[in-house]
């Protein structure tokens, strides 16, 4: 992260964790699975944070004290908030955390997924960095065709995602800019790995403790 004076003190962009799913696949709350010492949603965050961004929040469902819990035990910085229309979609959590988020100042926000924990802070930071290079409205990691998460999203596109249809998710705002949108190579298997089931997260214990 630049310093304040390079970068102007009122440029802000602020982090969403996307919590509110109901992890039916999984069993059970995939943020408070316990990884790397602490659990999805925390290690998401401490990424966040380390890689500069101004704040973090927390958009998840009834769950919310657990969470909060879970983050003050870990020793993560972030703001939660419960998205009470978790029904309707992952978008619906989006534009829960940006009517927080938005604010004079908040220049860009970095939307990431509680199902993709071991995201690196250096992945977060190349996308800042694109960003501030190129001030494009979306900005995702990329590899081999493939997009991961986190994507950031720049101002220029807060009102077309709180105009957005929940049911459509956020892919229609991205294919409706995607000319604009700014690939950045990354070489960081956290960035593309979903943990969705329980065999999914039987695979990434196992790798963490290299059986």
């Amino acid at each position: 992260m630049r310093p304040a004076l390079e970068r102007g003190c009122s440029e802000m962009v602020v982090g969403i964790i996307l919590a509110a799913g109901t992890s039916t696949r999984m069993g059970r709350s995939k943020a408070l699975l316990p990884c790397d010492g602490g659990r999805f949603v925390s290690r998401l965050a401490k990424a966040f944070r380390a890689a500069g961004l101004d704040e973090v929040i927390v958009v998840t469902g009834p769950e919310l004290a657990d969470i909060e819990a879970a983050l003050l035990e870990d020793g993560a910085v972030a703001r939660v908030i419960e998205n009470p229309h978790r029904d309707a979609g992952q978008l619906s959590s989006l534009q829960a955390g940006l009517q927080v988020a938005d604010r004079p100042g908040v220049e860009a926000i970095v939307v990431g997924l509680v199902d993709t924990p071991l995201v690196a802070p250096a992945t977060i930071g190349a996308l800042l960095a694109a960003w501030r290079r190129t001030r494009a409205p979306i900005v995702r990691p990329a590899k081999d065709g493939r997009h991961g998460h986190p994507v950031l999203f720049g101002r220029a596109l807060f009102a077309d995602l709180r105009r957005a249809d929940p049911a459509a998710g956020a892919r229609q705002v991205v294919r409706a800019r995607q000319a604009e949108a700014i690939d950045v190579a990354i070489d960081d298997p956290g960035a593309f790995d979903d943990i969705d089931t329980p065999d999914d997260y039987a695979r990434l214990i196992g790798s963490a403790s290299g059986t």
